[in-house]
């Protein structure tokens, strides 16, 4: 709801974020109770005699109806097919206080037999040996289970690949195509998913994997230690989805308290989650938890850039707060021309792993042409192969702030703005810390001595950045604390080739790098490829050599802090410390700690470099008029320390 005082809703250009929840009017109240012995859809879902399924409650909502629903695992998708008239009145659908409702795509199997027929040995040409003359016996607890086609109503995941529709930007040769062809279709035991492989021989390899054979209608799985299925839970993903309606544009539609699990989705575009929009505006999805989507969890744009457009078609303006968005395969939140969305105190954890991130619709949160944006108070953490988040082209007036970005692993970048080159968006207040880069550790060339000193040019061999950008002008990054990254807190460079046609490029000027606390990054803490840029009032912490560095005109050159100050005449208020911060993982504060080591050929060289070893003796900065509060939403003063917590211990 819209607070005057609430010092984080004030976007980049002055104005306020455009709040327009209200206090809705329920009209109509209905329940849906799986687990009541007297519930039946045949009732006229009352408290005293609920619905028994979800989608008979979904035929009779309509504008300003609650759906209330009792506590149990619902295994149907549930397909709204009405929304509401404005934002007074609603349609919602809520769990019951206090009640555990989970909706889950899957459903139970127990029908199974031990598995034959199936070569444990690799391939000769795959292996160094020949395979044997007499069958292997199956002595690795492989089981077998014949999928009921009646149980899968005209969609099955087990015959679909996860790239099926738009496979355009793939760069095939740069990456195992494995998982983008694998099956949909999950497999999962006591809750917990099974790792797909290619070859039903890699069963014999490996507890907890299963194995699809090509016709899509059986599976092979083996379990930890080859233990028998009838003693675990088994069940097996049938849906695509787990909330989503049948026909686009039905808005006004808020989503609270459910759990989401097992969504057997394909690889985005398009972008369809087990809790979809599909293409509607004004959606409010909150204290949901979203478990296990094979690839996307949430969807909230307009799902694909291949659907006709119409004018004056409203994307967006939805709100995603307060959910637990766990292990998606590719992508937590997706949007596609996703205006003036809020996404606000949402926990984005295990995000990637089906290492499809060069499908380029890979993040915890991947958006398109956010407009009006304000993300804030989230927490990212333990990405894997896949940025925390990415706004992709075209976006203005988005402020992304008090964030924790934690852990990005085998991450590339942890934030990434790309051809951004109208107006201006901001980063600030944020936690952003241990980007372990995306790159191939064999690239590395050892240039052991002096080889390598006076090669300054920057290659694609190692990355993991802090904060990313492509074509983006004007990005203001303040009072943030960026450290551990693996290459660079800040890198950025042109892509104004883009610019032609569809204008997605830029020159990635005009950034303003002010008040931040850069430390121990791996090869520098900011990098300008390009002029017009400003740097100013930053901390950097325990970085060695040449950790400040100009890229044009050649020779880029690698600075310490005294000449970036004298020759460039940046960070003027800047200082260079050798302390360190400690962050906590689980809700990103941090806190200063002494090192016991010292910089590289101290205190020779270094005699003349004021290092402070106090965080005490670290002076406040002019703080810009754009950035207004702390991490903790608290009024920040006109002077305050860099980073973004008024004090540190």
């Amino acid at each position: 709801m819209a607070d005057n005082k609430d010092l984080t809703a004030v976007l980049p250009d002055g104005t306020r974020f455009e709040y327009w929840e209200k206090d809705c009017t329920y009209e109509r109240t209905l329940y849906v109770a799986c687990e009541d012995s007297n519930a039946s859809d045949e009732n006229d879902g009352s408290e005293t005699a609920p619905f028994k399924t979800l989608n008979r409650a979904a035929k009779e909502a309509g504008p300003g109806t609650r759906v209330l629903i009792k506590g149990g695992v619902y295994r149907e998708c549930l397909t709204p097919s009405k929304g509401g008239s404005d934002s007074s009145h609603m349609v919602s659908y809520e769990a019951c206080p206090g009640e555990k409702v989970i909706i889950r795509a899957s459903e139970q199997v127990t029908d199974f037999v031990k598995s034959s027929g199936w070569s444990l040995e690799p391939v000769p040409e795959f292996s160094s040996g020949t395979r044997p003359a007499e069958p292997v016996i199956n002595d690795k607890g492989i089981w077998k289970h014949e999928l009921d086609p009646d149980m899968f109503r005209g969609y099955n995941p087990f015959c679909a690949v996860n790239i099926i529709h738009d496979r355009l930007f793939i760069e095939y040769g740069k990456t195992d195509m494995t998982t983008y062809l694998n099956r949909r279709g999950c497999v999962y035991c006591d809750g917990m998913p099974l790792k797909q492989v290619a070859l039903y021989y890699m069963m014999g390899e490996e507890d907890n994997t299963y194995w699809v054979e090509s016709n899509g209608q059986t599976i092979h799985f083996r379990l930890k230690n080859g233990e028998d299925p009838k003693d675990h839970l088994i069940e097996i993903s049938v849906r695509e989805q787990c909330v989503a309606p049948k026909e686009p544009f039905l808005s006004y539609i808020r989503i609270k308290g459910l759990i989401c699990e097992h969504a057997a989705t394909g690889g985005p575009v398009p972008q369809r989650g087990a809790i979809s929009a599909f293409r509607g505006h004004h959606w409010i999805i909150e204290d949901c938890t979203v478990n296990y989507a094979n690839t996307v969890a949430i969807d909230i744009g307009n799902e694909c850039w291949h659907h006709d457009g119409s004018e004056g078609q409203t994307i967006g303006y939805s709100v995603i707060r307060g959910c637990r968005i766990m292990n998606s395969g590719v992508c937590g939140i997706a949007g596609l021309l996703a205006e003036h969305m809020l996404i606000e105190d949402n926990l984005i954890e295990g995000t990637g792993w089906q290492k499809m991130e060069l499908s380029w619709e890979a993040g915890g949160i991947k958006l398109h042409n956010s407009i009006g944006g304000l993300i804030r108070r989230n927490i990212f953490r333990n990405t894997f192969r896949a940025d925390h988040l990415w706004l992709d082209c075209g976006n203005e007036n988005t402020r992304i702030t008090s964030n924790v970005f934690i852990n990005g692993i085998e991450q590339r970048e942890a934030i990434f703005i790309e051809c951004t080159k109208d107006g201006v968006n901001l980063i600030d207040n944020n936690v952003i810390w241990n980007v372990e880069g995306r790159f191939d550790p064999a690239m590395v060339t050892p240039e052991p001595g002096s080889s390598g000193w006076y090669k300054l040019a920057e290659t694609d061999t190692v990355n993991g950045y802090g904060i990313y950008c492509e074509g983006t002008d004007r990005l203001i990054i303040a009072h943030n604390l960026i450290g551990k990254c693996r290459h660079s807190g800040y890198y950025a460079k042109p892509v104004g080739f883009r610019m032609s046609g569809v204008e997605r490029g830029g020159t990635s000027r005009k950034a303003k790098i002010l008040n931040n606390i850069f430390c121990d990054c791996g090869e520098a803490a900011i990098m300008f490829t390009t002029p017009d840029n400003e740097s100013e009032g930053n901390l950097y912490l325990c970085l060695k050599g040449g950790y400040l560095r100009i890229m044009f005109p050649a020779p880029e050159v690698c600075l310490d802090l005294k000449t970036w100050q004298e020759f460039y005449g940046f960070d003027k208020n800047g200082v260079y410390g050798w302390f360190d911060f400690e962050v906590d993982e689980e809700n990103g504060s941090a806190k200063t700690v002494s090192r016991a080591d010292e910089p590289v050929n101290a205190p020779g060289p270094y005699k003349k470099v004021e290092l402070l070893r106090d965080p005490a003796a670290v002076n406040k900065v002019k703080t810009p008029e754009y950035v207004n509060c702390y991490f903790d939403g608290e009024s920040r003063d006109g002077m305050s320390l860099p980073g973004p917590f008024a004090s540190w211990n």
